[in-house]
Parts: C-alpha cells; sequence; structure tokens
C-alpha cells in the first residue's frame, strides 16, 4: 500500500469523524452537506484502496473513461466540494451570530 494513501485515509477518517461529531451535535443542514462531503471522500478512499489491491476488476479503477475513473472523480469533486462549503458556511454563520 502506498504511504501516501495510508495518509490521505487518515486524514479522511479524521475529516469523517469530526462531520459526524458535528452532525450528532447540531442536526442542521450545514452539517448535513459537511457529513455527505465527507462519505463522498471515504468513497475515494475506498476506491484507491480497490485499485491498489485490485478489488472489483469489473470497475476498471485506474483506467481513463472507465466506471471506476468518473466513480472516483466525481466521488473526489463532491467531497471536496461539499465538504468545504458545510464547514465554511457553518463558520460564517457562528461568526455573525
Amino acid at each position: 500500500m502506498k504511504p501516501s494513501l495510508f495518509v490521505v485515509g487518515i486524514l479522511v477518517l479524521f475529516a469523517s469523524g469530526f462531520s459526524v461529531v458535528d452532525f450528532v451535535r447540531e442536526r442542521s443542514a450545514l452539517t448535513a452537506v459537511q457529513f455527505l462531503g465527507a462519505a463522498f471522500l471515504i468513497i475515494v478512499v475506498f476506491a484507491h484502496v480497490a485499485e491498489t489491491f485490485a478489488l472489483l476488476p469489473s470497475m476498471e479503477w485506474g483506467l481513463p473513461h472507465s466506471v471506476g475513473h468518473y466513480v472516483d472523480l466525481v466521488s473526489a469533486i463532491c467531497g471536496l466540494l461539499f465538504l468545504s462549503t458545510g464547514y465554511l458556511f457553518r463558520r460564517l454563520r457562528k461568526r455573525t451570530a
């Protein structure tokens, strides 16, 4: 397993854990968006683990224009967008309150 994959996986798990805690405490739309972003990032980590260990070979992980490539790409974009949007708007809301 690649060391960078391991580090990113740990960071995503921490972000997911904090998102779950925030969602349980606050139960707002912004924490739900943040939690959804963390879930998408977990899918990205799973995609890279599946590529490394050749799991689900029918998805053709790592090949351009394959289903696995687009699952990874869309999950990464949505994960970063939702996680950062939820977090930033929550911080802005707390700042103005």
